[in-house]
């Protein structure tokens, strides 16, 4: 029931957003989050495979610019 009032786009929004927070060597964040968001996500086009051995994920260059943005716009204060 719970399920369709979830947006998964809000969801995709704040994963994308959570891993510029935990960038590392330029463009890789931490896998730690909902394998169904990364999976989407990946579909986008905004980060590399997330199915692989390794911890964490690359964002692409679009990806990267995207989780700036929606960073700043979700957790920031107004200056």
């Amino acid at each position: 029931m719970v399920d369709r009032w979830i947006s998964t786009r809000k969801i995709d929004d704040a994963v994308l957003a959570l891993l510029w927070l935990t960038l590392h060597d330029g463009r890789r964040g931490w896998k730690s989050f909902d394998w169904d968001a990364t999976d989407r996500l990946f579909k986008k086009g905004l980060i590399g495979d997330p199915a692989s051995k390794t911890k964490s994920l690359i964002l692409t260059h679009e990806g990267l610019q995207r989780a700036e943005e929606l960073f700043r716009e979700l957790f920031t204060r107004p200056q």
